[in-house]
């Protein structure tokens, strides 16, 4: 499954987890690793190539986040984009400065070597993405310029003899037009991988490996409902039937008609080998919610009382030995765990977990694959498109799509606002080209008029998102006609709400998520 390894050295850069996503589409199977990983890990991994991403700082700068000589003489192939082409430039006895002219952008880069490997089947000039206060002033000794801009005497440079490669701009973005043949060059041709780390392999190598690892212990899966979670459910059962019971916590936070959905697919009538427990503990989170705005507040207590609720019900079945969760590789790395990148905030699957957990291990079968993966294991493993294609909700739920105190009566609102904005969404035929779209409740109220009498009451907050990988996204241009017919529906049809607004915020600098 793992046979080929790429490994990303992160910097700090906000683009790590789109470089490794782009390795992994040529069937090449590819891990982050912060900057302050020990070489010696290094080696005995035995990386077929190593990718170093961007990142805030000046290379040249003291305390600059920076990586031993002996990398670049591992004789692995060594690809550094943006600070990771300074800092490979730096290190080897070139010369990186404040840059003349700050490149931000698209950029038009001329390809100066055709004969590059990195540039094989790109055109001469192609339209690159760069963002960049430095450039490099001089190449290193053994290094050839092979590609410039109008501003940036050196876009990338390379040392063939060597196998290492500096391109200043960033290939993973999708504003680099040839940006992905780029990478699969240097994955490929550079690095001779053979791409063979493919779907079909995961699902049957994961399945064989839960066997082993469980034997005849049993198996309790914290179950959503969620694409992640009901994914890494149905992977368990394949593996090991009735050894697993799912249990599904409806915390009063889901959609709506969501816990009697779930239902109908796991539970009894289901077509799965498994056993299903429905837990309705709406208002003990109510409860434990009551007076709580702060987001990893909230966070915490909803990750606290998922585990608590599991160690009940796994009191009650008898002796439990593993507890499967649907962590997916973006949350171990956005919770700090993988690269270099600030916690952004903290996953109820990584983060939130309180240090006392009643059983001997925790499986999670996805915590390798970006989503979109997740979703392709999902069809191989033959659920229903329904399912795998379902809106992505996260494990806090509407507590995170509520602004401040969550309160029944506003997960009643958010609720019905959400319902109605999926069912246009859908009615217009847009619901399978949106990456992500739901309704959010803000905890601003405003004056209105409704009736000729004046009211004050909430305003909803549409979100919708297009993204390959969930680490980026745009706002998506949804028809006006279509959102004016879902805010007259929420105004009429949901009782509090006298506004709706819609959400123009990217990623970064916003995340998709209000909190």
């Amino acid at each position: 499954m793992k046979n080929e390894l790429v490994i990303v050295i992160d910097f700090g850069g906000q683009y790590n987890q789109l470089v490794a996503r782009r390795v992994r589409e040529c069937n090449v199977y590819c891990e982050i690793y912060s900057y302050k990983i020990d070489i010696e890990k290094i080696k005995e991994m035995n990386p077929k190539g190593i990718i170093l991403t961007g990142g805030p700082n000046s290379c040249y700068e003291e305390g600059a986040a920076t990586y031993s000589k002996e990398l670049f003489e591992l004789g692995i192939p060594v690809l550094g984009l943006c600070y990771g082409a300074q800092l490979m430039q730096h290190i080897l006895g070139g010369k990186v400065e404040k840059a003349p002219v700050r490149e931000y952008g698209k950029t038009e880069v001329i390809v100066d070597d055709e004969t590059s490997p990195i540039f094989e089947g790109v055109s001469k000039n192609t339209i690159c993405w760069m963002s960049h206060f430095d450039y490099i002033s001089k190449i290193a000794p053994g290094f050839v310029t092979t590609s410039h801009t109008a501003d940036c005497p050196t876009a990338s440079a390379e040392n063939k003899e060597k196998n290492l490669y500096a391109i200043q701009f960033h290939p993973e973005v999708l504003h680099t037009e040839e940006g992905t043949k780029m990478l699969s060059n240097f994955v490929m041709k550079v690095c001779k991988c053979s791409g063979d780390w493919r779907m079909d392999s995961f699902v049957e190598e994961s399945i064989k490996k839960i066997r082993e690892k469980v034997g005849d212990g049993k198996v309790l899966c914290a179950l959503s409902g969620g694409v992640d979670s009901s994914v890494a459910a149905v992977m368990l059962s394949k593996a090991i039937g009735k050894q697993l019971t799912c249990v599904f916590v409806d915390h009063g936070l889901l959609r709506k008609n969501e816990g009697d959905e779930v239902e109908a697919v796991f539970g009894p009538e289901g077509p799965y080998d498994l056993n299903f427990i429905r837990v309705n503990a709406q208002q003990r989170y109510y409860d434990k919610l009551k007076g709580v705005e702060e987001p990893e507040q909230k966070r915490k207590i909803i990750g606290e009382e998922f585990i608590r609720v599991f160690e009940e019900e796994a009191k009650k079945i008898g002796k439990v030995d593993f507890l499967v969760q649907g962590t997916i590789y973006p949350d171990v790395v956005e919770s700090g765990l993988g690269g270099e990148s600030a916690v952004i905030k903290s996953h109820h699957n990584v983060g939130g977990l309180p240090d006392h957990i009643d059983f001997k291990e925790i499986i999670e079968p996805l915590r390798d694959l970006f989503k979109d993966e997740v979703r392709k294991a999902g069809l191989e493993m033959g659920l229903p498109e329904y399912l795998v294609f379902r809106q992505p909700f996260p494990g806090p739920g509407l507590g995170i799509r509520i602004i401040g105190e969550v309160t029944e009566e506003k997960v009643r609102i958010v609720q019905d606002a959400d319902a109605i904005y999926r069912e246009e969404i859908a009615n217009a035929g847009l619901d399978r080209s949106i990456g992500q779209y739901f309704a959010g409740l803000t905890n601003m109220r405003s004056v209105g008029v409704m009736g000729d009498e004046r009211t004050y009451d909430y305003a909803v907050a549409l979100r919708a998102v297009n993204t390959i990988d969930f680490m980026t996204a745009e706002a998506a241009e949804i028809p006006y006609e279509v959102l004016n017919k879902v805010m007259t529906r929420i105004i009429n049809e949901v009782k509090g709400v006298n506004r709706v607004m819609y959400d123009l915020t990217s990623k970064p600098p916003g995340t998709i998520e209000f909190e």
